[in-house]
Parts: structure tokens; C-alpha cells; sequence
């Protein structure tokens, strides 16, 4: 038996998603719609303060109150009473401390959830009040005080991790440089903004373990934190996935699953916890706001000859991500340029700020921010145009990262920034919706100029620095009322993305069949790993493929014919496990290795109006070319791209968490602004589809790279429409109209290496 040929519905057609009609008929089932007839609610309260000792925790006056079945505190956590994903540093309940404003310090379980929210009220926390540490160059310096007296992974100082990569000779490259410009840049504190507050449902068992129903990324790493939390084996702490209202990374990080179950097991009665929006906002981690400097040197007719950056990335209270998303920015602070000797110091710091973790693009949108932003800023002072000092020197096949890695796959950037140049610019608009400030009447297009403003992205895809990353499939094909039906079973989170729909489309092309049921993903099959760094399709993909072969070779051994006669003495089902190439640590002292599977690749074209006298914008358009390996699905590699450069548009104009003093100013979607249908403008998607080499189907990964590089050429665009700095994002209306930002930033100095290696990452 081959592959099919001919299928309806199978790998490179736009297969609708199952679960698109009844989202958008508002009928699917997300983890908040959760129910048990038995259950109560669960509730958590939290510290209003970002720095403080707890000195007293009475409950005494919440137990008493009618309805309450339970108020658990630190005291009452089974097992480890730390977790997280890479270091277990943050408690389950505050027990002595708490570090960031809406840590978690108890936890009420009542018959109706307005009784549990008024328990929270009668719980008796005493806070002595410190003073927090919220500047991440004074946690650098060291001057501030310790966010952790005792870190957890054994170091000592708010330094994260400091990442340090050298290559070539750059005592030497500085000689050879003509033109040198630096600027300091700066990303604010995006939120991931999903529509489906974390919530889940657990459910205690028989056997003494506990079944567990919840939104997340990545089943089995939540399942690993629990069981250490819980005190309980693997066996015995179950999770489904349920219908998840988005992600983007912010559910990377358990929220409420550790709780909930605790909560169940303690009353022996179901418990839901749903978060409301401003809970929301504290349950979750964020991008990571970044300062960072850059200075490049290239020779007269724009040839880049070195790069210097110096990132600082700060973290919030706990670990998190936090050693990985300065790695994966650092990794990429040359661009997606060939720069022959790089100088690139990534610092990731503790504060009293919120704590941030994965948010998508993971670390690259801020570092592609500034050095895009530093590229037109050298295109300016070599009087050359911005999209050919890009072209000239773009990466291609064989060149060298800074890390020292030779790119061996498709590497098109140059194409790409070409097909994004040949585009024909849009048309002035017309009509009060096509203005800066829209149907309000702001303009009637007064000091109205319009901007144009490139940039291009690359970033790893896949886990990087010599995880052993891995993804299990199960597929079995029977005879269903005399039909051959496929059954794929893989623990792969579907956030939205449709990685549901790709499992089909592989099953129906490899065996031949239109029927195909994919089961709900959970602990009973093997990790699929998590549904974030662009890695789900190309991993559970393969896990999928390599399943359905090996039931093909099955069928092929019963004999010839067609599916039913072979099927008749009973079905075939085959388990595998899908492994990508391997890769390396790097080296912690010039930051060398071979760390990263592949890459991607994506560019965009910026058209802006920007009313100078009132700092309005309205994005025209905004292109983008994006190779793509293999379009698996082309309808959802659009919608992909489109999404991501919606998110990159927030960024670039509007989406900021406000941190004052620890303390976030703007937890609603009233006061944090997220891009409308207003708002969006025309998003011609260009697809290239250069089939990688060591991937199923040649894929790659699609979801992450839209956002590099739209946040830097709208801001490019900006730029050009205004000739001012704007040299931070989100750009606000009074950037627009006064001087902006100065250039004066930190040194490039810092200190000496934290001493973390990239044992694991991405």
C-alpha cells in the first residue's frame, strides 16, 4: 500500500476547521462552559501588593461563612510546594512572601461563586509592605535588593541569565567599518490578550488521583508540575484538553490546575475555577518588556561588517521562560543578515513586576524590533535605500549566525524583501474610514503624510540548544459500519491554530481514507510536547505521519486489495514517536553551537497615514511574504499569518501593559487596547512555499514569524512619515507630535556571566 493520491480534504487543500462554525455561531465549547452537577467554585485571592511579608493569614471568619466548603493556604499543599516550567521557584501559595502583585495566597471553595469571591473578602492577611524592585537596570547593577534570597536553581543575584556570544574578530571589524550608528530601543509589556480566561474543571477520583479538564498548551508539562505539587504519580493525575479560547504562550504556565485539584481533592467534590478578565491579566505571564542598544558597522556601500547589541529583558518575579526567551533573543540580534562578527550580551533580570514567560515570537520580536529599527537608521546615514541595504546583505543558504550555526535549509530573505518591493503601493483612500482617527470625523486630512516602512524576521522553529524533543501519535484504522475510519489519538493542544485539522489531512493523504476521528488530546497517549514555538505541526505532524506508515506497512503484509478486504480480520494500530534532528547547547562563553533545527522566515511592507498635528494612524496596508516550506493548510496558514500581524500591529501601536511601582495600571480590555476590525487594515499574504529538507511534507513552521517583523515596519513607516526617532513601541500619539525619545541609553557594559548553559531552551 502507498501513499494515496487524490484524496478530498488532504495535505496542501484549505480544509475547514470543525470547529470553526460554531465559534463563530457562539456555540463551542470552551473550558469556561465547563459543568458537573456535584461541583462547587473555586476562588483565589491574591496579594495587592508587589513586595511584601505576609505576618499574619487568619481564615478563620472565611470558613465560617455559609456555603464555604473550604480555604486552603501554603499550609496545605500535599507535595512540593514549588513549581514551574523550567525552575520550580514559584509557589503554589504564597507562604512567607510575596513578589509581584497577584500572587496567590490562598484559595476558597464555596457552593456558588459570589460566595467564594466574599470568602476571599473575609480572609485576614497581614502585609508588611517592602519597597519594590522594578527598574531592571538596578536589578542588573545590583544595587536593588534580592527578589529571591534563596534562588532555587542554586545562583545568586536578580540576573536571570546572562547570555554571551562572540564571533569573529571584533577588534578588527571596528577598523574595517566606515559608518557606525547605535541607538537604544525599548519594547513594552504586551499581554497576550486571549478571549478565554483560564479555567478548568477537576474532578476527584476513586483511586484517589484526580481527573483534570483545562485550557493549556502543553498537557504533559502541566501534568509533571502537578504531580510534584500534588504528591501524587503521573497515574494518578489525568488532564484533557479542553476547548481553549487562545493562547499565544500566555498558557505555557499552569494557572489554575494545580489549585483546582487541590481544591477537589481536599473537599472530594468537583471544583471549577474560571478567572475573570482583571484576574486574568494577574494569572498569566506577559511579553517580556526589553531595553536594548544596538550599533552596527558597515563599510560605505552598505556592507554590514559587525553588530554590537546589549538586550535586557525583564523577567518579573519568577522564572518562568524567562532563561529561554533571552536566548532565543539573543540568538537572533544580528537579524537575518549575514554579519561576519557579532558582539550580542542578552541579560534577563528578577523584579517586582509582573512575571513574563512565552509570548509568541518568544524573545525575537523584541530583538528584531531593534535591530530593524537600527537597519533604516544606517540606511539613512548611507543616504542608501532602506530595502536595498536589507537585500544586500540578507542571509542566504550557508550563512553563519553569530552563533556560528550555517543556516542549511531555504534561508530567502532577499526574495522575500524583493516580491514585498515589486507590490504595488495602495492608493490614497478616501472617504472619513480611511483617515487617521476613522468615522469620528478627527481629520479631514490636515497635516495628514504617509509612510512606507520594510522589515524582514527570522527566528528558530522548534525547541533549541540539545532539548530532546519528541511527539507521540497513535493511529488505528477499522471498519466502521463497513467504512474504513482513521483514529488519531496525540496529546497535541489545539489553541486555535487548527492543528486538529492538519492531523486529519495527514491521516486521509497517507491512508487513503475520507473518514478520520481525531480523539480529544490527553495523558492516556504519549507528549506531544507543547503548542508553542512553531513547532506543533512539524512535530505532531511527523509523529502522525510515521504512525499512519507504519500502519500502511501493516496493511501491506496482509496482502493486496482494497481497504475493506484488508481491514476484514480485524484493525491495525500502530504507535510512533517522532524525534527532530539533534542539536546542541551553546557554548556559555562565546555562545557557539549548532542549536537550532531550522528557521523561518518573514518579511512585511508597511503603509501608514500619521496625522502630525494629532498623532493619529491608519494603517493602509500591510503586506507580508512569508516562506512557509509547505502550505498544509492554505486557508489556516493565511489566517496564521494574518493573526500574527494583527498582534504585531498591537504592539507597534497600541497594546502595553502599564506597570507604576509593581503595580499594573490597566488589567481590562477597557483601559488595554487591542487591534479591532477597525483597526486592521488589507494584509496581502504573499506565500512562498521552499520545501525544508528534514521536515514532514518540507513544512515549517508559520505561526510565530508574522510577528517579527510587523511591529518594525509599521514603525519603519512611522519613521519615514514623521523623521522622527520613535524609539519605542507602542508608539503613542504624543511620540507622533513632539521630539520623542532620546537616543541616550545604558552602555553595552555588564556583568560578568550568570553561568547558566543552554542545557535546555529553545
Amino acid at each position: 500500500m502507498s501513499t494515496a493520491t487524490g484524496i478530498r480534504q488532504g495535505v496542501g487543500e484549505s480544509v475547514l476547521r470543525p470547529d470553526g462554525r460554531l465559534k463563530v455561531q457562539g456555540a463551542f465549547a470552551y473550558a469556561s462552559d465547563l459543568h458537573d452537577d456535584a461541583m462547587v467554585w473555586g476562588a483565589t485571592l491574591r496579594s495587592p501588593h508587589p513586595c511584601a511579608r505576609i505576618v499574619r493569614l487568619d481564615t478563620t471568619a472565611a470558613l465560617r461563612l455559609p456555603g464555604v466548603v473550604a480555604v486552603l493556604t501554603h499550609e496545605d499543599v500535599p507535595g512540593q510546594p514549588l513549581y514551574g516550567m523550567k525552575v520550580a521557584d514559584q509557589p503554589v501559595l504564597a507562604a512567607d512572601r510575596v513578589r509581584y502583585q497577584g500572587e496567590p495566597v490562598a484559595l476558597v471553595a464555596a457552593d456558588h461563586p459570589e460566595t467564594a469571591r466574599r470568602a476571599l473578602r473575609l480572609i485576614d492577611v497581614g502585609y508588611e509592605v517592602l519597597e519594590p524592585l522594578t527598574d531592571p537596570e538596578r536589578a542588573l547593577g545590583g544595587g536593588g535588593p534580592l527578589v529571591h534570597e534563596r534562588r532555587a536553581d542554586g545562583k545568586s543575584g536578580n540576573v536571570v541569565r546572562h547570555v554571551r556570544i562572540r564571533h569573529g574578530d571584533m577588534a578588527g571589524a571596528r577598523r574595517l567599518a566606515d559608518v557606525v550608528v547605535s541607538g537604544t530601543y525599548q519594547v513594552g509589556m504586551q499581554d497576550q490578550a486571549f478571549l478565554g480566561p483560564e479555567s478548568g474543571l477537576a474532578i476527584p477520583a476513586d483511586d484517589g488521583g484526580v481527573d483534570v479538564y483545562v485550557s493549556t498548551q502543553w498537557l504533559h508539562d502541566d501534568q509533571h508540575q502537578m504531580c510534584a505539587a500534588l504528591g501524587l504519580p503521573p497515574e494518578k493525575v489525568r488532564l484533557t484538553l479542553s476547548g481553549v479560547g487562545g493562547a499565544f504562550g500566555g498558557r505555557e504556565d499552569v494557572s489554575v490546575q494545580i489549585h483546582a485539584a487541590m481544591l477537589a481533592l481536599h473537599t472530594g467534590r468537583p471544583v471549577k475555577m474560571s478567572y475573570n478578565r482583571e484576574e486574568s491579566f494577574y494569572g498569566h505571564v506577559h511579553r517580556h518588556p526589553a531595553r536594548m542598544r544596538f550599533e552596527h558597522g558597515a563599510t560605505r556601500d552598505g556592507k554590514l561588517v559587525y553588530v554590537r547589541a546589549r538586550l535586557l529583558f525583564d523577567g518579573g518575579a519568577y522564572t518562568s521562560t524567562s532563561q529561554v526567551v533571552i536566548a532565543n533573543g539573543s540568538y537572533f540580534a544580528a537579524g537575518a543578515y549575514d554579519v561576519p562578527h557579532a558582539e550580542i550580551d542578552g541579560y534577563c533580570v528578577y523584579t517586582n513586576n509582573p512575571p513574563c514567560g512565552a509570548m509568541r515570537g518568544f524573545g525575537a520580536v523584541q530583538s528584531c524590533y531593534g535591530v530593524e529599527s537600527n537597519l533604516d537608521r544606517l540606511a539613512r546615514e548611507l543616504t542608501m535605500d532602506p530595502v536595498e541595504l536589507r537585500i544586500r546583505n540578507a542571509m542566504t543558504t550557508g550563512s553563519v549566525l553569530p552563533t556560528g550555526q550555517a543556516v542549511d535549509g531555504p534561508a530567502p530573505a532577499a526574495e522575500l524583501l524583493e516580491r514585498l518591493r515589486a507590490r504595488p503601493l495602495p492608493p490614497a483612500g478616501e472617504g472619513a474610514f480611511a483617515r487617521p482617527g476613522g468615522l469620528n470625523n478627527t481629520t479631514h486630512g490636515e497635516g495628514v503624510r504617509r509612510g512606507v516602512g520594510y522589515a524582514i524576521g527570522v527566528k528558530a522553529i522548534g525547541f533549541s540548544g540539545g532539548v530532546d524533543d519528541r511527539s507521540v501519535a497513535r493511529v488505528r484504522l477499522a471498519l466502521v459500519n463497513g467504512d474504513p475510519v482513521a483514529e488519531i489519538h496525540t496529546a497535541a493542544a489545539e489553541c486555535g491554530q487548527g492543528i486538529v485539522t492538519v492531523q486529519a489531512q495527514i491521516a486521509r493523504t497517507e491512508l487513503g481514507v475520507e473518514r478520520v476521528v481525531v480523539l480529544p488530546a490527553d495523558t492516556l497517549v504519549g507528549d506531544a510536547g507543547s503548542s508553542s514555538a512553531s513547532r506543533i505541526s512539524w512535530m505532531s505532524g511527523g509523529a502522525v505521519q510515521g504512525a499512519c506508515k507504519a500502519v500502511r506497512e501493516e496493511l501491506t503484509a496482509r496482502g493486496d486489495g482494497p481497504l475493506e478486504a484488508l481491514l476484514a480480520d480485524g484493525p491495525v494500530e500502530a504507535e510512533y514517536q517522532y524525534r527532530h534532528r539533534r542539536t546542541f547547547p551553546i557554548d556559555p562563553e562565546r555562545g557557539q553551537g549548532d542549536a537550532h533545527i531550522a528557521f523561518a522566515f518573514a518579511a512585511h511592507r508597511a503603509v501608514v497615514d500619521v496625522d502630525t498635528e494629532l498623532g493619529l494612524v491608519k494603517v493602509v496596508e500591510l503586506a507580508t511574504s512569508q516562506d512557509v516550506g509547505k502550505a498544509m493548510n492554505p486557508l489556516a496558514v493565511e489566517g496564521q499569518i494574518e493573526g500574527g500581524s494583527a498582534q504585531g500591529l498591537g504592539l507597534a501601536l497600541m497594546e502595553e501593559l502599564h506597570i507604576q511601582d509593581g503595580t499594573v495600571r490597566n488589567p481590562s480590555f477597557t483601559d488595554y487596547l487591542i487591534p479591532t476590525i477597525a483597526d486592521m487594515p488589507s494584509v496581502p499574504i504573499d506565500l512562498l512555499e521552499l520545501p525544508h529538507p528534514d521536515s514532514p511534507y518540507g513544512l515549517n513552521g508559520v505561526g510565530e514569524p508574522p510577528t517579527l517583523s510587523s511591529t518594525p515596519a509599521i514603525a519603519n513607516a512611522l519613521r519615514d512619515a514623521t523623521g522622527l526617532a520613535l524609539t519605542r513601541v507602542p508608539v503613542r500619539p504624543g511620540d507622533l507630535i513632539h521630539s520623542g525619545p532620546t537616543d541616550s541609553g545604558p552602555a553595552l557594559s555588564g556583568p560578568a556571566d550568570s553561568g547558566l548553559t543552554d542545557s535546555e531552551g529553545r
